[in-house]
């Protein structure tokens, strides 16, 4: 065998090649995990946004049915509205894309309650339109905590009737 003057040398040359093929690998996996955990916040802003669109095109459709219901009980009109059961039709839509978009089964039942009281409302079924607001709450509440799972709701930010 050589002597340590031969043998040493080459030795520290294959572990400092070792240790650089550690350390390039242990780079590598973070970098990865970064850009897996990056990639995962994109998504998942993308996903909140068009969760919101779809949120705000059901609350926009759902605030017209209940002018045109206002408007029409104020009237003491009975007969049909088509531009009301028109809609109360879009209402029951822009509730589906909901159920594509949501993430929890919360946000679907409360769309699908307050979708549906709606609808009694407008055809007259209810004559209380104040049922609307528990379903209305249990909506917004749910919408919240879909766009933001593990947050709390600040107090004082419900839209309760006071």
């Amino acid at each position: 065998m050589g002597s340590w003057g031969t043998l040493g040398p080459a030795l520290l040359s294959l572990a400092g090649v070792a240790l650089g093929a550690g350390g390039s690998l242990f780079g590598q996996y973070l970098v990865s995990r970064a850009s897996a955990r990056q990639l995962e916040i994109q998504e998942s802003a993308a996903h909140r946004a068009e969760l919101k669109n779809v949120i705000l095109k059901f609350l926009g459709i759902a605030s017209q049915v209940e002018k045109a219901t206002f408007t029409r009980l104020a009237d003491s009109g009975t007969t049909a509205d088509p531009v009301l059961d028109q809609l109360v039709d879009d209402l029951w839509l822009a509730r589906a894309e909901i159920d594509l978009a949501a993430r929890s089964e919360p946000l679907r039942g409360a769309a699908y309650r307050y979708a549906a009281r709606l609808a009694e409302v407008a055809r007259g079924e209810i004559a209380d339109v104040s049922a609307l607001r528990g379903p209305q709450v249990q909506f917004m509440d749910a919408s919240y905590d879909d766009l933001w799972p593990g947050r709390r709701r600040a107090a004082g930010h419900s839209m309760a009737p006071s």
